[in-house]
């Protein structure tokens, strides 16, 4: 039996501007990424009523900007009036992005929604049963938060259910600004069962119990290295305090990167072709919503020499638009890049003897010889042991049967370095 059920969302950036995108875009394009960010919102507040949940949680930047726009408070607003209406209650915290000296319009929030402050409160998630669950959440008072403030909260008691609504950087994301910086052992110190996170775009489970803490991502990419589906989770919690999880999409576009690798394509309308088909099974994993897409180009082969033509990508990618961009959900190509590389006779340049013919069959030799893969393997530890980098590399990215591939992909991108001046 179900003892709560909530939507965790955070992150909305209503009205985000999508900088440097639009300029560039079709005036659909332009006008779909302008409403995206609000399709979002709605069809967050669509889930919640049809699934009839509690109550949403909103873990702050809810606006892109402190100045945020009277359009964007309006929208938000009526969204919490239509939860409202259907008897979901709804708990917003502020962030860096929308703190609490930002500049707002005196606009009225329906009674059911709770609104956080300059410090952590206590606030039952259900009013009538004030036993079942209840929230803590704290609000941003300027843009730049330094300080830990789950330290603000201590330990709280261990009943009733507890969810804290939090926008703060966990375990020094590198890739966020470093407000409100905790960790993990912070946040199971507190004593909350769930842990509603804000601030990180990537959607990511940072820990499923003891206590379960969430980032949701944003529910709509802003910019091309959002990729992915976006969304939210609804999250529903039993009885005896059991958490389940589930992902739910709510974006209105999606964000891809697109790699073609050309080496078997002979001709410019192949190319056309396999395009084509990309795009469509793109459009049907994204079920049927609109798509800005960047392609990547590579591999050698005979297509190299057309693809180098000047304004042949250009020409490439506006030829894309006019049969993609236009459509009610579109496949926008923002950006073509173009890594390939002429075709070479390989078994002629081994036989070389210059500097590509001695690397290429360092290369061969690698592959066979034990004792230089133990060498390559003693080399790699110093790339999963940095900081930085090892979060990038599975731990098992270097075991034995993969070496060979890595050596093969290797030997690609040195020979497109070596070569380029010769294609010159």
């Amino acid at each position: 039996m179900s003892l709560l059920r909530f939507v965790h969302a955070a992150d909305l950036h209503l009205d985000s501007p999508f900088s440097g995108l639009k300029a560039n875009a079709p005036p659909n394009v332009a006008e779909t990424l302008q409403k995206a960010t609000f399709e979002a919102y709605e069809n967050i507040v669509d889930l919640c009523i049809a699934e009839q949940v509690d109550a949403l949680l909103v873990a702050g930047d809810i606006f892109d900007s402190a100045d945020r726009s009277l359009r964007a408070q309006r929208a938000f607003v009526s969204g919490l009036e239509q939860l409202h209406e259907a008897g979901v209650r709804s708990f917003i915290c502020h962030g860096n992005h929308d703190p609490l000296d930002g500049w707002e319009a005196q606009l009225t929030y329906p009674p059911s929604c709770h609104r956080f402050g300059r410090q952590f409160e206590c606030v039952p998630v259900i009013e009538q049963s004030p036993e079942t669950a209840v929230v803590y959440g704290i609000s941003y008072p300027v843009r730049e938060v330094r300080e830990n403030l789950v330290e603000q909260l201590g330990t709280i008691d261990s009943s009733p259910f507890s969810i804290g609504l939090l926008h703060a950087n966990v375990g020094s994301n590198t890739n966020h600004d470093a407000y409100a910086p905790c960790t993990i052992s912070d946040l199971e110190q507190s004593g909350v069962d769930y842990w509603a996170l804000g601030h990180v775009h990537a959607r990511q489970i940072l820990r499923e119990g003891g206590p379960t803490v969430v980032y949701p991502g944003n529910p709509q990419g802003k910019n091309p290295t959002e990729t992915g589906t976006k969304g939210v989770f609804l999250v529903n919690v039993d009885d005896n305090a059991n958490i389940d999880l589930e992902f739910r999409c709510t974006d209105a576009v999606r964000w891809v990167h697109l790699n073609l690798d050309v080496s078997e394509l002979q001709t410019e309308q192949d190319l056309i072709d396999v395009l084509d088909e990309l795009f469509q099974r793109c459009l049907s994993e994204a079920q049927f919503r609109s798509v800005i897409s960047r392609l990547t180009l590579t591999g050698r082969g005979a297509l190299s020499d057309s693809l180098r033509q000047e304004d042949f990508i250009d020409d490439l990618r506006d030829s894309i638009n006019e049969d993609w961009s236009y459509r009610s959900k579109f496949v926008w190509c923002e950006r073509i890049e173009n890594l390939t590389a002429p075709q070479i006779n390989r078994a002629e340049r081994v036989a070389g003897s210059d500097f590509v013919a001695e690397f290429l069959r360092l290369c061969d030799r690698a592959k066979s010889d034990h004792q230089l893969q133990e060498q390559l393997r003693a080399s790699f530890d110093v790339l999963l042991d940095h900081r930085r980098f090892r979060r990038y590399l599975p731990n098992d990215v270097f075991k034995e049967t993969e070496l060979p591939t890595l050596i093969n992909e290797a030997e690609s991108v040195a020979l497109d370095l070596l070569t380029r001046d010769e294609e010159a």
